[in-house]
């Protein structure tokens, strides 16, 4: 049976860690949302009073019996699966830790643009936007890319994967937020990649993988929009 991945359409979001895993192993998967009615089965399995373990909110995802929600867990449960984590436990634990990091730097990027409420439009916290956004720049991101740039040279077997000698996962992960990153604060990603050249080569390495390099390039990639988590407003790249 097919994966059922549930995101809201429109946006690459959270959902887009997963589906890029998912593209990595050639797996067979639907983007439920995306189909007709697809947005009745997510709300049905979000809100269904019958549903004994139900996801906060999505990404979730749908393998025969099981349902697994949250971007870092639904990966650790499909890693081993899509053979994106390594065999040895405390690898794979290593794998799971640097992706729960690669969330906190999505979700500080996500509170650059609503640093008050997410209930709020982006034009009513300006103001606390710009203060935010000028520390994220300065202090946030080079300071999670030089950790990312410590692991990667300490990595042993191989400077182009964070764990291991194999693609995991994590790099997929790393990939698509330093690709968000680079979306929402051109100007200051190509300063702060400059001092972390093992972070970039990732990057560019991952974006040339086969299957990647399709998806990519495939209208299954949506583009970043002002909707999703990465936003580009040019007054927030200072």
């Amino acid at each position: 049976m097919a994966y059922e991945l549930y995101y809201w359409p429109g946006i690459q979001g959270r959902g887009e860690f997963v589906r890029l895993a998912l593209e990595e192993a050639g797996a067979d998967y639907v983007d439920v949302a995306r189909k007709p009615k697809g947005m009745d089965s997510l709300m049905e399995l979000l809100e269904g009073e019958q549903i004994a373990r139900p996801p906060f909110a999505p990404p979730f995802l749908k393998d025969g019996d099981a349902l697994i929600g949250q971007t870092a867990a639904i990966l650790f449960y499909l890693g081993p699966r899509l053979r994106l984590a390594p065999r040895d436990e405390a690898a794979r634990l290593w794998v799971h830790q640097i992706q729960l990091t690669i969330a906190d730097a999505v979700a500080e990027a996500h509170d650059v643009h609503h640093p008050i409420s997410g209930g709020l439009y982006y034009e009513d916290q300006k103001p606390e936007a710009l203060r935010v956004a000028n520390a994220f720049r300065e202090e946030r991101i080079p300071k999670f890319l030089a950790w990312f740039e410590a692991i990667l040279a300490r990595n042993p077997k191989g400077d182009r994967h964070l764990v291991g000698a194999r693609t995991t996962y994590a790099d997929l992960s790393l990939f698509q937020l330093i690709d968000g990153l680079a979306y929402a604060f051109p100007r200051s990603m190509k300063t702060a990649l400059k001092k972390a050249p093992l972070a970039a080569a990732l990057h560019a390495a991952v974006a040339e993988r086969p299957r990647i390099r399709a998806y990519l390039a495939s209208d299954r990639r949506i583009p970043f929009n002002e909707s999703g988590i990465f936003r580009h407003y040019p007054e927030l790249d200072g």
